[in-house]
């Protein structure tokens, strides 16, 4: 683990509970990410194919670490159901110190 290790907040929809479940136990299971929180009944609304839709998702909230980052992301390309999986890290500036530090060390085990 490095203390230098940026900490990332990845989103990705899912398109029901049990792909949610099972791509959040997987990239955990793996030491992929240090935790995933699941939050359901996300109401998403895009244009996918030249239509308008709105469809209810579930969202994942993945922390990890932009080393790990690139595997993860392969993960969540092979095991996900959609063509085009939304997924999205965004650098986390701040952040409770000893969290941040479990985040990067979550992957060292």
């Amino acid at each position: 683990m490095t203390t230098n290790d940026p900490v990332l907040l990845c989103y990705c929809t899912c398109p029901n509970a049990d792909s949610a479940r099972h791509l959040a136990e997987a990239l955990v299971g793996e030491a992929l990410a240090a935790c995933v929180n699941r939050l359901p009944a996300v109401q998403s609304t895009y244009r996918w194919k030249g239509e308008v839709t709105t469809d209810s998702e579930e969202l994942l909230l993945i922390k990890t670490t932009a080393s790990r980052f690139e595997a993860l992301k392969e993960r969540v390309l092979a095991l996900h159901p959609y063509e085009l999986p939304e997924l999205i890290a965004v650098p986390v500036e701040r952040g409770y110190t000893a969290y941040l530090d479990w985040v990067r060390a979550a992957g060292a085990d």
